[in-house]
């Protein structure tokens, strides 16, 4: 009954993953950088073939701040070819920087330098607030992810989290929960 319930799981996740690949690698991704001044950044990528998001949001010295730019990089050649490589680049320019959303506007790659203005992603909004109100968010999403219920069949919280990074990694997105709880499983 193992055997037969494991081979499913691989057939699903493998499907899963056949699909994961047709789809943009770079929506939901996050890079992680450090401005020239120390300040710790992530970038978060949404959006789909016609517009796409990037928020970044940074932590400097007892106080958070972020910005949001939009744009249209899908009509740039060398983004539909390599996301992947346009997003890193843009991660490089913000790393020269002292502050990711006071100094940039717009932001350029070099890798479509020759694409059409809306290629580029256009600065929409931006804001600061103090640490301890972004602690409070925290603690408050921490608090509701706790309370979505306990580890199912016994397991450990470690396991749960490697069972479902291990889903992500090779279930379709719609499958992730029933992934994550089949490899719980198996991973005892």
């Amino acid at each position: 009954m193992k055997s037969f319930a494991f081979l499913f799981l691989v057939i699903i996740c493998g499907v899963g993953g056949l699909g994961q690949k047709l789809k943009k690698r770079s929506n939901g991704e996050e890079i992680k950088f450090r401005t020239k001044t120390k300040d710790v950044c992530k970038i978060s990528i949404s959006g789909g073939d016609e517009e796409m998001k990037l928020r970044i949001d940074c932590k400097s010295q007892g106080m958070s701040y972020w910005c949001e730019f939009t744009g249209k990089p899908s009509v740039c050649r060398a983004f539909r070819n390599n996301p992947k490589i346009y997003w890193n680049q843009i991660a490089v320019e913000l790393r020269k920087i002292p502050h990711a959303c006071e100094s940039t506007e717009v932001l350029k790659t070099t890798m479509c330098q020759k694409a059409p203005p809306e290629a580029f992603m256009k600065q929409i909004a931006a804001g600061v607030e103090p640490d301890d109100l972004a602690n409070q968010e925290k603690l408050v999403q921490k608090t509701s992810t706790s309370m979505r219920g306990p580890a199912q069949h016994g397991q450990g919280s470690e396991n749960e989290t490697e069972a479902m990074k291990l889903a992500r990694e090779h279930c379709w997105e719609s499958l992730h929960g029933f992934c994550s709880y089949i490899i719980g499983i198996f991973r005892g």
